[in-house]
């Protein structure tokens, strides 16, 4: 029997033991399973396993993609005043009943509201007032009949050609929002409209969720910097740069710890510095059973860990580990580029919106409709994710799949969307109604 390194020695499943050979310094690997795979609804579930970061409190300029951190409830009635939503005159509706171009009402203007100006008078029966679109209605007045909709006869009269009902042309007092309502819950993303209705309330500052911190570790001994120059069998680390781009889409911030070499102690250490240093960790490359990938047997033995993934029935992204150490996601992602992406896409940005604070139950995917261009086939049991170019027809939308190895990152490039196709289904017509996840 060969020796063996009792350091090594770890049943992954029950079917797939490792063994060292110190004498010829490589892993023999005995299985008959290449690893269990999870489903992809089954490995969503567990973004709700983690904590959400820090809460701090933010000038409103900084809270755009930020995720509140507490409900925010109207203090006042928004409008608090009655105002107009066009040029014209403030009226009461009952003086305008029955007007037309062949009958028309006549009204007696008794003053004009300036914009800011709180008006002192009050409109009564056959009155009017001039007013401006944002104006406050003057006491009495209850609509405004549009310009377009008067004739001035004189400095004192006009002519209404066209009847307005209360409430018309008027934007009442707490109809955009009333004292006391509960208008954003905690959780939710704050876009540039919800900066909008903070400033209308008043808020100057925000408290939200802080960006996480995401570490990114690229493994391999075929990894080279980007600005070297790749020798035979090398490649350059494209996959920190693109995954640190899509955790800034995100609302994370990346933090690159570098190239680590196919070194057990290697990348222990740089694990656990980033885990020291971060709020969830990706280490890219070395997520595969192989002879010379150490990340499983890494994540294993990280302090207060488990390895709660390893495989998942997706397409391309198979081999992908989640581990939870101290709390905190640890990913094991494939090394194609292709690959790490569509599994950043699909998976691990779900799990940052989750510690952002992204509120329970809401992620939503902007989706886009389109028509297939060919037929798809797909293997059940998993889910195909397909790289799809989107063009116009004739007034129709249609998604043009872009076919490649998940090593290309020019597929990528091209590719304005991802389809999945279910892990139920063998696969798709051409002409079929596709939803597309933009890129």
């Amino acid at each position: 029997m060969l020796p063996i390194r009792e350091a090594f020695l770890r049943q992954t499943d029950e079917k797939n033991i490792l063994l060292y050979n110190s004498k010829f310094s490589f892993f023999i690997t005995i299985m008959t399973e290449f690893f269990k795979v999870t489903e992809l609804s089954k490995v969503l579930e567990y973004a709700s396993a983690f904590s959400r970061v820090e809460i701090e409190e933010v000038p409103l300029l900084d809270t755009t993609e930020r995720f509140l951190a507490a409900d925010i409830v109207c203090d006042h009635d928004l409008p608090d005043f009655p105002r107009s939503t066009m040029d014209g005159y403030a009226v009461r509706g009952s003086s305008t009943f029955g007007a037309s171009e062949g009958n028309p009402a006549y009204l007696n203007i008794v003053g004009s509201v300036n914009m800011g100006q709180s008006p002192d008078f009050t409109i009564g029966p056959g009155e009017a007032c001039r007013i401006s679109t944002g104006g406050m209605l003057p006491a009495g007045s209850d609509s405004v009949v549009m310009i377009e909709h008067t004739e001035a006869l004189d400095d004192t009269t006009i002519e209404v050609y066209r009847s307005v009902a209360p409430g018309q042309h008027v934007v009442a007092v707490g109809e955009d929002i009333k004292e006391g309502e509960t208008i954003l819950f905690r959780g939710k993303k704050i876009r540039p409209q919800e900066t909008g209705l903070l400033a209308a309330l008043g808020k100057t500052t925000v408290k939200v969720y802080k960006r996480p911190i995401i570490g990114i570790i690229s493994s391999g001994d075929e990894v080279v910097p980007v600005e070297d120059i790749p020798g035979p069998a090398q490649i350059r680390d494209i996959n920190s740069y693109s995954l640190a781009s899509q955790i800034q889409q995100t609302g994370g911030i990346p933090v690159l710890y570098g190239i680590v070499r196919d070194d057990y102690t290697l990348l222990y250490d740089k694990c656990v510095q980033a885990l020291t240093q971060s709020d969830m960790v990706i280490i890219s490359g070395g997520s595969s059973v192989g002879a010379r990938d150490f990340t499983i047997e890494v994540l294993s033995n990280l302090p207060q860990s488990s390895i709660l993934v390893h495989g998942i029935s997706i397409s391309p992204g198979k081999p992908t580990i989640l581990a939870k150490a101290q709390n905190k996601a640890v990913w094991g992602m494939p090394g194609h580029v292709v690959s790490a992406m569509i599994v950043f896409k699909a998976i691990v940005q779900i799990f940052i919106e989750h510690i952002a604070g992204r509120r329970e139950h809401q992620h939503p995917k902007l989706k886009l409709s389109a028509r297939l261009s060919r037929n798809l086939s797909s293997a059940q049991g998993r889910v195909d994710y397909i790289r799809v170019r989107l063009t116009e027809k004739e007034g129709q939308r249609w998604a043009e799949p872009i076919l490649g190895k998940s090593g290309l990152i020019n597929t990528m490039v091209k590719a304005d969307g991802l389809i999945a196709i279910d892990i139920n289904t063998e696969g798709l017509d051409k002409g079929s109604v596709v939803e597309v996840i933009p890129l």
